[in-house]
């Protein structure tokens, strides 16, 4: 079977001669609030493959209010023939999360967000997949299922041999062909292939990822290792306002107490501390279902 996929891969290889990208978008649909399962939030999310690996992240332009569904079918155009279906009343949720496959061995990295910084953590996980017999049609592709326990939850994946890429969304990889949809056996998370398209090779403008912002104007991420990650977290629940902190002990002696909103009024940091810390317990206390429950314990 390993030698299969290599070979797989090789062939795979030879189809970037000309350094294509192709890029696979993914309908992620989530409940972000276990105790809310009615609110299911969505946000389209991209695979873009080449010649050296992949990414998958979510680009703003796909959910928000100005896109419409006849903006996304233009991008779509000369696909493989899927289509995209982005419904009114979409409540677009906010994904932070990159996540970098490197080829051929795969070598998978995360990116992420808690508070104003965005961490970098080399993944030390890889899928452990249960190949069975079952198959089903999923839009237009012949697919096979497989399952798997990762991140703290169980997985039922259905790749399609049709496309001949050993990679699917977030951080699942390693079946004989691209993963079409993966749900967890709760159902809070389900990530559906939804339609793909080629293009040249993507320019630095194109494949940015927005929002990936660190304390500071054009901070970088921060590359930590997987506890240094969940550290950063359990620090973040203990005192969401820490980094605003350490942004506003950086600043020029006076800055903080010449401090004044739009209003002109003067703002008193320690009610601004207090509102963040605040809004920051309300937002962590309606995202408790997080897509890798290993990673926020």
């Amino acid at each position: 079977m390993m030698k299969n996929n290599y070979l797989i891969l090789l062939l795979v290889l030879g189809v970037f001669a000309n350094a294509q990208v192709n890029r696979f978008f993914y309908d992620y649909k989530y409940i972000a609030d276990s105790t809310n399962r009615a609110e299911v939030k969505s946000d389209i999310m991209l695979l873009d493959i080449d010649k050296d690996g992949s990414k998958y992240y979510s680009r703003e332009k796909f959910v928000s209010d100005s896109t419409t569904k006849a903006d996304i079918a233009k991008q779509m155009k000369g696909g493989f023939g899927g289509s995209i279906n982005i419904k009114k009343n979409m409540k677009p949720g906010t994904i932070f999360t990159t996540v970098t496959k490197k080829y051929p061995d795969f070598g998978v990295s995360f990116s992420d967000k808690i508070g104003n910084t965005t961490y970098k953590v080399a993944e030390d996980q890889k899928p452990e997949w249960k190949i069975l017999p079952d198959k089903e049609k999923i839009g237009e592709y012949n697919t096979q299922k497989a399952t798997t326990n990762y991140g703290g939850r169980s997985w039922i994946a259905w790749f399609s041999t049709d496309i001949p890429f050993q990679d699917g969304p977030y951080k699942f990889y390693g079946l004989p062909g691209l993963i079409i949809k993966i749900e967890d056996t709760t159902g809070s998370h389900i990530m559906t292939l939804i339609g793909n398209k080629k293009s040249g090779a993507a320019s630095e403008e194109d494949i940015q990822i927005p929002g990936l912002t660190m304390v500071g104007i054009g901070g970088k991420e921060i590359e930590v290792s997987k506890k240094q990650f969940k550290k950063a977290w359990k620090d973040y629940l203990t005192d969401p306002t820490k980094d605003m902190k350490q942004m506003m002990s950086t600043l020029p002696a006076g800055a903080v107490v010449n401090m004044k909103n739009q209003d002109g009024k003067t703002i008193d940091p320690n009610e601004m501390y207090r509102n963040i810390e605040k809004r920051a317990k309300e937002d962590i206390a309606k995202n408790n279902n997080k897509i890798e429950p290993d990673l926020y314990k």
